[in-house]
């Protein structure tokens, strides 16, 4: 099945610091505008639709290893990873007895570990952000924690609107990576933290001012494609993708925006196919389904 959508921004380009667009004039801005108008737009469609099993009700985070899907639940949910066929079919459940599910809400992988993001912080509150390192050998129980705290924040006080909450995690060369869901000002702050097990300062890297805010993350290190997936709204969700993404050359990043078309859900996990396509997961609404979605740009 393939359902239409339509792209929602064009090429806008967040240059850490500036405030929208820049031109030397207004007409040369209407002539840009124009030209992006017409060269960049884009469709997208939903090429497939798979309904998940009800145990991932709260899917959040994706990752494909040995041509499994891995997904896991969010806040106070089991301390499990589920591993899925492409079908969307159970294969089995990995569980971890020792570990608490605070708030996990995405996972990454290199070619020895996974990497759990326990990093949700709805409120501004936590004082215990994690990130979990599994082996992807099953048969390895050990584990590690790399715990980490933003070193910029002072006030851990109820906040509605907050500020150093996180969802989204990739790996990128021997650290990670996070993107925060930084609601009171629609912004993404990116902190990097070493994958070594420890306790740390996170370094504040960058900022993409995305005029939303970001609910997944995924890399791909042959092609350096960073997609994001975020919303303005909680009704309506967005595919983000940063082409060329190279942390020391962070200060002047483009980036193209896409609806997500798909009718209301909740959208928390994006992992990229291949350039023009990815997988996502919606959780399950009242009275329905988490799904798998193929989405084509």
């Amino acid at each position: 099945m393939k359902k239409k959508g339509s792209v929602v921004q064009l090429d806008r380009i967040s240059d850490f610091g500036s405030e929208g667009w820049r031109f030397e004039s207004s007409l040369g801005h209407i002539f840009l505008f124009f030209f992006v108008l017409v060269t960049n737009l884009y469709s997208q469609s939903v090429v497939s639709e798979i309904e998940l099993p009800k145990s991932v009700y709260e899917t959040s985070g994706l990752e494909i290893i040995d041509n499994s899907i891995i997904t896991l639940n969010d806040s106070r949910n089991p301390p499990n990873l589920y591993y899925l066929s492409k079908n969307g079919e159970m294969l089995f459940i990995r569980s971890f007895d020792k570990l608490q599910n605070n708030d996990w809400e995405d996972l990454t992988a290199d070619n020895e570990y996974i990497y759990i993001a326990d990093i949700g912080n709805n409120y501004d509150t936590r004082r215990d952000l994690k990130i979990i390192k599994v082996p992807i050998n099953i048969e390895n129980k050990s584990i590690e924690i790399i715990n980490f705290h933003y070193p910029e924040q002072d006030d851990f006080s109820f906040k509605q609107n907050s500020i150093y909450d996180a969802e989204s995690l990739i790996s990128y060369e021997n650290n990670l990576l996070i993107f925060t869901k930084n609601r009171a000002k629609q912004i993404t702050e990116i902190y990097k933290v070493p994958k070594v097990p420890g306790n740390y300062k996170a370094e504040l890297i960058g900022v993409i001012d995305v005029k939303s805010v970001v609910t997944a993350a995924d890399f791909d290190t042959k092609k350096e494609l960073l997609v994001l997936t975020s919303t303005s709204d909680f009704n309506e969700y967005y595919i983000i993708k940063i082409k060329n993404f190279n942390i020391l050359k962070i200060d002047n990043l483009k980036f193209n925006k896409y609806k997500i078309p798909v009718e209301k859900t909740q959208v928390e996990s994006i992992k990229i196919i291949n350039e023009r396509s990815f997988w996502v997961t919606s959780e399950a609404e009242l009275f329905g389904k988490p799904k798998l979605y193929k989405i084509s740009l």
